[in-house]
């Protein structure tokens, strides 16, 4: 196959050469982009009379011809073209002949490929942001299903203090809306129109690079053109946010693989997320959980793989920069999975209150709230904190719980004990005083949950 790179040399490359210089087997996925911005550049042509009226029409109409082609599979990819961009030209040039050689007029394959990559991630951005506001629904919906749902908090992985199962929910609310803010910060980046950068210098024809930025719905041109071609800062940033999507995603899967364990049994996770074991019938395995907080080290590694490809380029176009897509393609893939099993994965989750209860009454997470009694009684707090201790050591050698503990025991501690210790120490009582903004107290939460509901509604 003839290189349109012919003339100054042969064009002659060995076979193996070819195999490793192509890009066609996955910049393939950005046909409709290339398509796209060659009619908007085609336009632009046209407008400023560099392109004939008739010229413009035949490469346009040629143009749509091969994107609905393509998208009805009438149309293959020829996987012999060097990428999508040649596929693209030589076919419309087969179909419509010297016009479609005039396509490419004022422009470079480092700015179209700029310009396809940043119009495919806008896209991915959206779709993203629309999971993630999924997601966001599904725990607004677990949140208000146990709304009064008391269970253990956590801290070092030990029993701490009580909080609502819902607050907990409203904890991961809180790191996905961040995680929707950052895309959609992001994409004000990525919004920002390469073409007509040409290679590296711009170009001596009367173009309007923002004539044809309008047509691709960009918000601005990049300003620089050497930078419009070597910049790839947008997509770095993009994996960063997958990134952090992925490691929220990692630990609340983390969470639920402890919790629907028998040791915790918080959860049963459903039969349509879970897998069996080859030799052990008894096994119900949290496969789909398992492999969000698994697939996070591919992500991060796509990330770490493109900062490592950029770190020591000089300007502007260098053909490392080709390694730009893999990366990008297998993050946003593996994100977008993960994020599709995950949701229905939550929704369908049984939740167990009772057992949550039952762990929080275990774990003597109201100890603090016995000491904090003691000292509204007028007992100093670190005599209180000893006390409580004391109280939780024989809880545990007697096997009992602090609201099993009759009041004779109490007073043997201290004479500050009453019956309204009882009160004090009860797990709702213990949960509702926690009513600072941001707190566990049924009001404050469903604050949050407003928040969140709020958040949502913005664009």
């Amino acid at each position: 196959m003839a290189k349109m790179w012919e003339g100054r040399s042969s064009g002659q490359t060995d076979r193996i050469a070819d195999d490793f210089n192509s890009s066609i087997g996955f910049d393939s996925r950005m046909y409709r982009q290339d398509i796209l911005g060659s009619i908007a550049h085609a336009a632009m042509l046209t407008a400023q009379g560099i392109l004939g009226e008739t010229d413009g029409a035949l490469i346009k109409a040629g143009l749509e011809g091969i994107l609905a082609d393509l998208e009805s599979g009438a149309l293959q990819i020829d996987p012999g073209c060097e990428d999508i961009h040649m596929f693209v030209e030589q076919e419309l040039t087969a179909r419509i002949g010297l016009p479609g050689k005039k396509l490419h007029t004022a422009r470079s394959r480092n700015d179209q490929v700029a310009l396809d990559l940043r119009m495919y991630l806008r896209g991915e951005c959206d779709e993203d942001r629309a999971l993630l506001e999924e997601l966001l629904m599904t725990l607004l919906e677990k949140a208000e299903e146990y709304s009064d749902a008391v269970m253990p908090g956590y801290t070092h992985l030990q029993r701490a203090q009580p909080v609502l199962f819902s607050q907990h929910l409203m904890a991961y609310a809180m790191m996905f809306l961040r995680d929707r803010a950052r895309l959609a910060d992001c994409r004000k980046r990525i919004n920002c129109s390469p073409i007509g950068a040409c290679a590296l210098a711009g170009t001596t024809y009367p173009t309007d690079r923002r004539f044809e930025a309008a047509e691709l719905g960009f918000d601005e041109i990049c300003r620089n053109s050497m930078d419009a071609v070597s910049d790839r800062d947008f997509a770095v940033e993009y994996l960063a946010c997958l990134a952090l999507i992925s490691m929220h995603l990692s630990r609340f899967s983390e969470e639920l693989i402890l919790w629907s364990s028998a040791e915790f049994g918080f959860v049963t996770i459903d039969d349509a997320y879970t897998t069996g074991s080859s030799i052990m019938p008894q096994k119900k395995n949290s496969d789909m959980a398992e492999l969000c907080r698994g697939k996070t080290g591919r992500v991060y590694g796509d990330l770490l793989s493109l900062l490592t490809t950029l770190k020591g380029l000089p300007l502007a176009y260098n053909k490392d920069m080709q390694e730009d897509k893999e990366p990008v393609f297998d993050a946003a893939d593996t994100v977008r999975a993960c994020l599709s099993v995950f949701i229905p994965m939550l929704a369908t989750m049984k939740v167990h209150p009772e057992r949550m209860r039952a762990a929080a009454q275990k774990g003597f997470i109201n100890a603090t709230d016995l000491a904090d009694y003691l000292v509204g009684k007028g007992a100093a707090f670190r005599d209180a904190y000893k006390i409580s201790g004391s109280l939780v050591a024989r809880c545990i050698a007697e096997d009992m719980v602090l609201e099993m503990v009759p009041l004779e025991v109490y007073r043997e501690y201290s004479p500050l004990f009453d019956t309204d210790v009882y009160e004090a120490i009860d797990l709702d009582v213990c949960v509702r005083k926690r009513g600072s903004e941001g707190g566990t107290s049924p009001e404050s939460v469903a604050e949050q949950m407003a928040y969140v509901k709020a958040q949502l509604k913005e664009a």
